[in-house]
């Protein structure tokens, strides 16, 4: 997680920017989630599971996430998806690293010759969509995701993965 703390506080300081920018979250509600999420980075061990917008949708309930999403479909032409539902081949399975998943709410989800699918919850931080087009080769298409099914598609792949690796060290 230390490796990723740098990614974590700048993504959630460009989207937290970017929510007050849009006029989605006050500054006041900024600043009060971003204390929050100092805290919660401080005191859990596992800080990339923690986030801004999972503040303001789930703590502070000052923030609507279908408007968010209804937002980000207008204004950025993104399709949305449930990661939940989407069959995850093999090939990425072996490549996909949860923690920087968790740490940009953010998974690759398919692969076509030099095309990324990628969803996304964070798709208005800046800094979210630099550090994927950084890190893939190719060309990326967005799509946008709740918080709710990129959670729930993590944490299942981390216990797939888990009981694999107790299953393969019997």
């Amino acid at each position: 997680m230390a490796s990723l703390k740098p990614l974590i506080i700048r993504s959630n300081r460009f989207l937290g920017a970017s929510l007050v920018e849009q006029g989605l979250v006050s500054i006041d509600d900024l600043d009060e989630a971003n204390e929050r999420l100092r805290e919660l980075i401080a005191s859990n061990a596992n800080g990339s599971q923690v986030g801004l917008l999972a503040i303001f949708v789930n703590e502070k309930q000052c923030l609507d996430e279908n408007k968010l999403l209804e937002k980000i479909v207008e204004d950025y032409v993104l399709g949305l998806i449930d990661i939940r539902n989407v069959d995850y081949g093999d090939d990425l399975k072996k490549t996909l690293k949860p923690d920087e998943c968790w740490a940009t709410l953010t998974v690759p989800f398919d692969q076509v010759e030099d095309t990324w699918y990628l969803a996304t919850a964070c798709y208005m931080s800046s800094a979210v969509r630099s550090y994927w087009e950084d890190k893939i080769d190719g060309n990326i298409v967005w799509f946008a995701s709740t918080i709710e099914s990129l959670s729930e598609f993590l944490e299942a792949f981390e216990t797939s993965a888990a009981n694999l690796a107790a299953k393969d060290a019997n």
